[in-house]
């Protein structure tokens, strides 16, 4: 059996709904997140309102990528912005129940999942 390279680190625009967000792609590590913290820092400043971060496609993700998204929280909360995190069980989620981080995120299995959180929010008023 042969092991195919990881996916290329990515950043994409994945917003659901009304809530804008993004989609991470491969893996994030000590390499990719400096890239992952100047995406996020760019999107959460052009945007308001709920954030949706997707990482269904993410196939490994390091405690630096963990600081990332942190930060990301923390942005947000400054604001009194909600962040909402897509994260299929697996290795990913995994680490996030290891290190508690899971207690203060909103997770969701899938984006329909997440989706369906959204539709009975409601959006919030831009201010």
């Amino acid at each position: 059996m042969t092991e195919r390279p990881p996916a290329a680190f990515e950043v994409a625009d994945a917003g659901l709904l009304y809530a804008p967000g993004v989609a991470i792609r491969g893996e994030v590590d000590l390499q990719t997140a400096g890239d992952l913290v100047e995406a996020l820092d760019a999107a959460i400043r052009d945007s308001h309102g709920v954030f949706v971060i997707d990482l269904c496609d993410v196939e490994f993700f390091d405690s630096s990528g963990l600081s990332a998204l942190m930060r990301a929280r923390a942005l947000l909360g400054r604001e009194n912005r909600a962040l909402v995190v897509v994260c299929p069980p697996g290795p990913v989620r995994r680490l996030f129940e290891v290190t508690r981080v899971a207690e203060v995120l909103e997770l969701h299995d899938s984006r329909e999942d997440a989706e369906r959180s959204l539709t009975h929010r409601g959006p919030e008023p831009r201010v």
